[in-house]
């Protein structure tokens, strides 16, 4: 299906309902309600609910894409990249000019990431490449430039991000052979330093997800989806070295359903995790393994989540809308923003690559 690429911004909504039910009016096919105040192809939801005693703004500020995934937020350019994994391509974000941009690569992509010091170059995961990739942001136009690495002919990347020191930690999964189906256990955890060499640091993974480091607490928090938890590992900041690994926050402990999927953290140390299958954001405390809060997301398949905006303040979280079985109408499958939750997260670093 073609999508229209022209949006037009919701009148602002004021609810005055509990939040379970203000986000479930959000949801497409819910109630009779529900599908008359879902948007068409080419508008965009906006509201306001009161959530913690603070009123935070949803709006969905992309047409929907087949699987978003990986968003990275350039502070430099005050701009959210993020990949469309099924789709082959690569997306921009501007809130400057609300402008959605798109470029399709020859294969599926796992994630974009800028590099440090080269406008319009990035890292992109290309099934088990890792390939350096020019693009003005513009839609069309990206190329190719050369193949960086190669990981294990079994599996394909699935997120990445760079750790506080830009080496780029790279997460696989077993080979896809229909949608949401995979081989298992053929996947895991690599480290592409500076000069491009890799090491392995976790093998045996069903699908690589999460990925973020809390420096003072000397942590890297990481997630195999298939587990249902969040593994916290002891991180060395001067080497990149991780160890010890642990499991922090379990899903059945906490009565939830859905996978873990991609992650992010605040400047308090708190993580967010997209409850792929699950409508949700999840607010944790890693350190005592408490729910703090669920943060309801109009998309069933919500698969990742970082910060932007010029003061780290705003929440991005990307969502699929594949039909597994279920049709997943709009607004499922766009990018979300959340504003006024009261939080504030880190900056995302580029990878460094010589």
């Amino acid at each position: 299906m073609r999508f229209l690429r022209s949006r037009a911004r919701l009148q602002h909504t004021v609810w005055t309902m509990d939040s379970r039910a203000r986000t479930q009016l959000m949801l497409a096919g819910t109630t009779r309600s529900a599908r008359e105040r879902t948007p068409r192809l080419d508008t965009a939801i906006y509201g306001y609910f009161n959530y913690y005693n603070k009123m935070v703004s949803l709006e969905a500020v992309t047409e929907p894409v087949q699987l978003g995934e990986g968003p990275h937020w350039d502070h430099r350019e005050q701009a959210l990249y993020f990949v469309s994994i099924l789709d082959k391509s690569i997306h921009k974000y501007d809130p400057a000019t609300g402008k959605h941009t798109r470029s399709v690569l020859s294969d599926m992509p796992g994630f974009v990431i800028p590099i440090e010091g080269k406008p319009n170059h990035f890292v992109v995961g290309l099934k088990r490449r890792i390939v350096e990739v020019e693009w003005d942001g513009k839609d069309g136009g990206a190329r190719e430039l050369r193949t960086v690495t190669e990981v294990d002919q079994d599996s394909g990347f699935n997120d990445a991000k760079a750790d506080p020191r830009g080496r780029l930690f790279a997460g696989t999964m077993g080979h896809a052979y229909a949608p949401g189906k995979f081989h298992l256990k053929k996947g895991g955890l690599y480290r592409m330093d500076q000069d491009g060499s890799v090491k392995k640091l976790v093998e045996g993974v069903d699908i690589s997800n999460g990925l973020c480091w809390d420096v003072k607490e000397k942590a890297f928090y990481y997630a195999d989806s298939l587990e249902y938890d969040v593994r916290r590992y002891d991180y060395d900041v001067e080497t990149g070295e991780i160890s010890n690994p642990r499991f922090v926050f379990n899903y059945a402990k906490h009565g939830l359903k859905g996978i873990v999927d991609g992650m992010t953290i605040d400047t308090d140390g708190n993580i967010y995790i997209a409850n792929f299958d699950g409508h949700q954001v999840l607010k944790v405390d890693p350190r005592e393994g408490k729910l703090l809060q669920k943060i309801r997301i109009p998309a069933l398949q919500v698969t990742s989540c970082t910060f932007g905006g010029p003061t780290f303040e705003d929440l991005y979280v990307t969502s699929g809308c594949m039909n597994t079985g279920t049709e997943q109408p709009p607004p499922c499958g766009s990018t979300f923003r959340l504003r006024g939750l009261g939080v504030r997260g880190l900056e995302n670093v580029n990878v460094k690559l010589n």
